[in-house]
Parts: structure tokens; sequence; C-alpha cells
């Protein structure tokens, strides 16, 4: 069996601020500049590190989004 590729380790946890950016969904007017809660631990799904958003349904990729600081 091969061996799955290690997945980038985005260090996003619950309770993190974070928003969209350089996908589909960032661009669509209701989520231009929209600050995001993450709700989930990351986990793989399908080779992609994925997290739940406050107020989103499903995983999210993590390579989309960019914590918030301050």
């Amino acid at each position: 069996m091969a061996k799955q590729p290690k997945l980038k380790k985005s260090g996003l946890k619950p309770g993190d601020q974070v928003i969209m950016h350089s996908c589909y969904e960032a661009r669509k007017e209701e989520n231009k500049d929209k600050v995001w809660a993450v709700r989930s631990e990351p986990w793989d799904l399908c080779g992609s590190e994925v997290v739940l958003l406050e107020g989103k349904s499903g995983g999210f990729a993590t390579e989309f989004l960019k914590k918030v600081e301050g």
C-alpha cells in the first residue's frame, strides 16, 4: 500500500479567526473580507487538510484560509 503524502499542517485550531483567499468562495460578495471562526481541529479529507467554519457546512480547505492576527 502506498504511503499517503504528509499534509501541510496549518496550525489552525478551534476559535482561530480566518479569512478566505485565492478561491471561488473568497470571491463571492457575501464572503469578501468576512472573518470566520474555526470550529474544529483540522483533519484529512481526500488528501486535503480541512476545518469546519462557524456558519458554513462541510469542511473547508485550510490552504485557502489565512489566520487573522490580533
